[in-house]
């Protein structure tokens, strides 16, 4: 990545593009641009956006309005241009030849965002894996961009543009062989999430996961339901890999929360799959709770794009929640009643949550009296970390027990159930 994408010192100043050809919300797709920068530690100063029929060949917009942003980027000190959609290489040439500056499009700032948040290994060699598989058709423009950044140098046209090849194919090789080296590298890692995963099937304990768009609220929603400190912000991507934590309903069973990380509309397919090892803890969940923001607007929209995702990732006939988070910023709109409203500033319908999520689960426990006698008293410890005790009252014929178990551990307490 070039180093406009390193944000140790001021924001480096950029100026967005837009093509609008009625596919979709073209401002509200421009101000999530504008909230990506932010989130990468750009400063977007100005937006264009042209609304045409048809792309311009090579340019995707029209001369006068490139034009326009050529002066807008000289005039602003903007040193990059950062297009609403996907690039080829060609175009990227085309539009840095134009602009005079640097230009990226949406997916590779993405892309940085997702590199710059990445904290477990696995994350790592995804988020480097998609990025170079991204750069790789796109080596040739970029290289060109990046290279006219530094202007000048001795000899003819003819002579760089040789050493400009020679190491172009000297880069490709070098991808080549770096995508290899990673594919294997998250094989085995997925082969160990595999594991873990199996293992925590064997065990029992239910799995909910947090899905939806990014800056939602999710992670401040699980620091509500668990006590964890998970880090939330209020930007796009502010946390990247699963999180997991314990979690007990009020029903005393015992699950294990996840925090995935969030879309965007329109997020591109390649990065669905580059990260599909880690969005597919949503698949082997038992629960989906599908959050969305209540505050705004486009919250229908928003959990359309989880569907979407949800749907690619094979999560039909799982159990789903929908939960309107921060609906103490939403006022008198109205919600669909089948809707959860919850707050995790304020704590508002989280016991509503709770109760859906022991609902939706229901088969999982069973409540129980019993009376274990005292030389069986080795099935409480599983009582006790598999469900859950409320009361335990030492009696002349055993130990009174009042709580919940598990339903696939109830054939081991059937001799000793006081009431069904």
């Amino acid at each position: 990545m070039s180093e406009l994408m390193i944000q140790d010192k001021e924001p480096v100043k950029v100026v967005l593009l837009g093509l609008d050809l009625g596919q979709f919300d073209a401002d509200r797709s421009m101000d999530e641009l504008s909230a990506l920068c932010e989130a990468n530690g750009m400063e977007a100063v100005a937006q264009i956006v042209q609304r045409r029929a048809a792309p311009e060949a090579g340019t995707l917009l029209g001369e006068g309005k490139l034009e326009e942003a050529k002066l807008y980027c000289q005039n602003l000190g903007a040193e990059a241009a950062i297009f609403d959609g996907e690039l080829s290489g060609s175009q990227i040439r085309n539009l840095s030849e134009l602009l005079d500056v640097e230009v990226l499009d949406r997916t590779m700032l993405i892309l940085e965002i997702f590199r710059s948040r990445a904290v477990t290994n696995e994350g790592k060699v995804q988020t480097e894996l998609a990025m170079l598989r991204y750069r790789l058709p796109r080596l040739q423009g970029l290289g060109e961009s990046l290279s006219r950044q530094g202007g000048g140098g001795g000899g003819g046209g003819g002579a760089r543009r040789g050493a400009g090849e020679s190491k172009l194919e000297y880069d490709r090789r070098h991808i080549h062989r770096r995508i290899e080296a990673l594919e294997q590298k998250l094989t085995e890692l997925e082969k160990r999430r595999g594991e873990n995963r199996r293992a925590r099937q064997k065990a029992g304990t239910p799995v909910i996961s947090l899905v939806g768009y990014t800056n939602v609220g999710k992670s401040s929603l699980l620091n509500a339901l668990c006590g964890a400190e998970v880090m939330e912000a209020d930007m796009l991507f502010a946390t990247l890999d699963p999180t997991a934590r314990k979690l007990t309903l009020p029903s005393g069973l015992n699950v294990i929360a996840v925090d995935t990380v969030g879309f965007v509309s329109r997020l591109p397919h390649k990065l669905v799959e580059a990260f599909k090892s880690t969005l597919e803890e949503a698949a082997y969940s038992d629960v989906i709770v599908k959050v969305a923001d209540a505050a705004d607007e486009e919250r229908e929209e928003q959990l359309t794009v989880t569907d979407q995702v949800l749907a690619e990732l094979g999560c039909e006939g799982i159990p789903q929640l929908t939960v309107y988070n921060k609906c103490d910023k939403a006022g008198a709109t109205p919600f669909d009643p089948a809707v959860i409203l919850t707050s995790a500033k304020t704590g508002q319908g989280l016991d509503d949550l709770l109760a859906a999520l022991d609902a939706a689960l229901s088969d999982r426990v069973r409540a129980v009296k019993l009376v274990l006698p005292y030389d069986k008293l080795g099935l409480a410890e599983a009582m006790r970390s598999r469900g859950s005790v409320s009361v335990e009252d030492y009696r002349e014929n055993g130990v009174y027990f009042e709580g919940f178990v598990k339903s696939s551990d109830l054939h081991i307490y059937l001799p000793y159930l006081l009431e069904n």
